[in-house]
């Protein structure tokens, strides 16, 4: 059950959002955050999109609001947090961005339920399994948050989640998720990361169109990461955004915001006329 989880869900919810889009409601966004972090990731595409359609953001369980108890054991848990949640708000189909761990969540979701997805948003972000030192390196990782907290984990990477010359209040938005963010919630998902699934063999079979994002000077999921994850995936479309490191929404919004909304609209022309309503 997901009800439990903190999310913000803003926009228009029912029929057509605007007078530009006549025939067609636009399909809701629903916005996955990555790790160590909350659903204010995502709060520049929060004003921007919900001004024309439904969007949806949780804190994952373990982050932000949401209580980090039952903890996780296994990755899917993410994805059938998401997907209980879709059913909790009566959301029937959507597009789904997530980036870094949300987009392996994001890629969860469609291996567990894809008849639900309209569009894959695929931001700073892999798909292999972690090897047997990534296991370990997660394992320790997890140790320490427990004993020491976020703090000084923060402050070692946060100018590599965004790029040393992003701007202060960008730094600063980020430095406080990460160290609000509960170390017991951190810690289970990061040992339930570490023995998520390979998604590699998943994405030729992806049907829905999908856009692929990436900070040009993203150390921690580089373009070539990028650049093989939109070769595989069948009707893909790649976005570098330069100027940016780990976090391209937060570095860059109008960029980011550009090409989410070029995907979006080539999604929504998608769409039948109207969908039957509701049993």
């Amino acid at each position: 059950m997901a009800p439990f989880l903190a999310y913000e869900d803003k926009g228009p919810t029912r029929g057509p959002a605007s007078s530009r889009q006549p025939h067609a409601p636009l399909v809701p966004l629903v916005l996955v955050h990555g790790h160590p972090f909350d659903r204010s990731m995502w709060s520049p595409q929060i004003r921007t999109f919900s001004r024309d359609r439904r969007v949806i953001a949780p804190d994952l369980r373990g982050y932000g609001a949401s209580p980090a108890v039952p903890a996780l054991t296994d990755f899917s848990g993410f994805a059938r947090d998401v997907e209980a949640l879709l059913d909790e708000l009566e959301v029937d189909a959507c597009v789904l961005a997530g980036l870094s761990m949300g987009g392996q969540i994001a890629m969860d979701c469609y291996r567990l339920f894809p008849e639900r997805l309209r569009g894959l948003v695929l931001a700073d972000t892999f798909p292999a399994a972690e090897t047997p030192q990534g296991v370990r390196t997660r394992d320790a990782a997890a140790d320490r948050l427990l004993a020491e907290g976020l703090g000084g984990y923060a402050d070692e990477v946060l100018e590599r989640m965004v790029a040393p010359y992003a701007a202060a209040g960008v730094k600063a938005h980020v430095h406080a998720m990460m160290t609000g963010t509960s170390p017991q919630g951190a810690a289970a998902a990061l040992r339930a990361r570490a023995r998520r699934p390979d998604y590699t063999a998943l994405l030729p079979r992806v049907r829905v169109p999908a856009l692929v994002v990436v900070g040009a000077d993203d150390t921690y999921t580089p373009v070539s990461d990028a650049r093989a994850l939109h070769a595989a995936l069948p009707d893909s479309t790649l976005h570098i955004v330069e100027g940016a490191a780990h976090l391209p929404n937060l570095e860059r919004p109008e960029e980011f915001d550009r090409a989410l909304a070029a995907f979006l609209a080539r999604v929504d022309a998608r769409q039948p006329s109207s969908a039957p309503p509701r049993p």
